[in-house]
């Protein structure tokens, strides 16, 4: 075993006094011996508010984080009635067509028996949310931690603040049947692309995507079909992975049947 005065726990560990270095350690699933058994106890390391605060910037820490966003998510969501995900512009003026046309197919969505789930924001965001509430149904907001960001609308009934925007997205894919895209920047048009890929992938399966707004998706539609699919870059038939409307009966009958409701 060697002499105990060699082995003894350097000074400065919080230990019994003359309490001798061990030959093994067993630190959880970790096994410690000679040389590398370290001083004190796993619990100590823990409740010892001693040191600096550099390891809450590790990526060790963010991953624990993260997991704990993916739980607060699911246990948040987990309960929700079948439901559609609804995007747009958080930059559009209340009260303007592209805002009623939110409130309207909030309020039909719950009407065909869905919960709304919207990014939580202002402008189209809210639009849904304040129809989804105004119908009595079930109003979701998924916040995202931003330097301008504003806070969920008071439209919100229940409400889940991410850090990260890849657990927010799935998030968004998770807990819906389907999405309705309103007009929208570049926020939009990120949700809409994966929402598109993970359909055309088979990522996820029976995920109707409709996009609201003829004369705004219109362009993109044209550059999809004319370059895009055109170029060989995509086949004719990823063009039908999605629908565009002006009619917001039409809209929430494109995400109930292709849901089987």
């Amino acid at each position: 075993m060697g002499n105990p005065e060699d082995a003894r726990i350097p000074e400065g560990a919080q230990i019994p006094e003359g309490a001798v270095k061990p030959e093994e350690q067993r630190l959880g699933p970790v096994l410690r011996r000679r040389e590398q058994v370290q001083p004190g106890t796993t619990d100590q390391r823990l409740l010892d508010s001693e040191g600096d605060s550099e390891w809450v910037h590790t990526d060790p820490w963010r991953v624990m984080r993260i997991q704990s966003e993916f739980v607060e998510g699911f246990g948040a969501l987990a309960e929700l009635p079948s439901a559609i995900s609804v995007f747009g512009s958080a930059r559009t003026p209340a009260g303007g067509p592209d805002y009623e046309a939110g409130v309207q197919i909030g309020k039909a969505l719950v009407e065909a028996g869905f919960a709304v789930i919207t990014g939580g924001g202002p402008g189209a965001m809210e639009a849904a949310n304040k129809g989804a509430r105004e119908a009595k149904g079930v109003s979701v907001g998924l916040g995202i931690e931003l330097p301008f960001e504003s806070g969920l609308n008071p439209h919100v009934d229940i409400g889940v603040n991410f850090r990260y925007f890849f657990v927010r997205k799935t998030m968004f894919v998770k807990y819906a049947q389907g999405f309705v895209v309103l007009p929208g920047g570049l926020g939009t048009l990120d949700e809409l692309f994966e929402a598109l890929t993970l359909v055309q992938t088979g990522k996820v399966t029976r995920f109707p995507i409709v996009l609201f707004g003829t004369a705004y998706w219109g362009g993109l539609v044209d550059w999809l079909r004319d370059t895009v699919v055109a170029g060989g870059k995509a086949s004719e038939r990823d063009l039908m992975l999605f629908h565009v409307t002006d009619d917001v009966d039409e809209a929430v009958r494109l995400v109930t049947k292709e849901v089987g409701r």
